[in-house]
């Protein structure tokens, strides 16, 4: 009986190692700018201050915390009250070209430059995603031209 409890044990474990990673979920830092830490408490370190609407992939969440990796690729910590649940993207392009349909010979609707927060309009799909600008414009971006996703 003790060998099969092993052999059990050990067949669990393989599973739960080789099993695929739980895809990680993408929020928005809300209305006002907010302070990132270097630990889930007011009394860490201030890292920085992420501007409102800052796309952030949570990582862990703990509590009343959420640690979360930004576009440039560094860990923080943020309440997790500050974050909300509309998805933003980060154009991480020089100049993204932001088409009428999901194909590169679709009309130009407009371009955006580097770093320009972009709302996710409706999920990606076959390596597009439509976004639209604050000033209301809507269209189509490769997913390798923004971060957020």
């Amino acid at each position: 009986m003790r060998g099969l409890i092993s052999i059990s044990t050990l067949s669990l474990l393989a599973t739960l190692v080789t099993a695929p990673a739980q895809a990680l979920e993408f929020r928005s830092v809300g209305a006002t700018p907010v302070i990132m830490y270097d630990a889930p408490s007011v009394k860490g370190g201030k890292v920085y201050v992420a501007p409102r609407g800052m796309p952030v992939e949570v990582i862990f969440t703990s509590g009343a915390w959420s640690k979360v990796r930004d576009m440039a690729g560094d860990l923080s910590w943020v309440e997790s009250k500050d974050l909300i649940t509309r998805r933003n993207l980060i154009v991480r392009v020089a100049n993204a070209k932001i088409r009428a349909s999901a194909d590169d010979s679709a009309a130009l609707v407009f371009s955006a430059e580097k770093n320009v927060l972009l709302e996710m309009a409706e999920p990606a799909s076959a390596g597009w995603v439509k976004v639209r600008h604050r000033d209301g414009q809507l269209g189509y971006v490769k997913v390798n031209e923004v971060w957020g996703l």
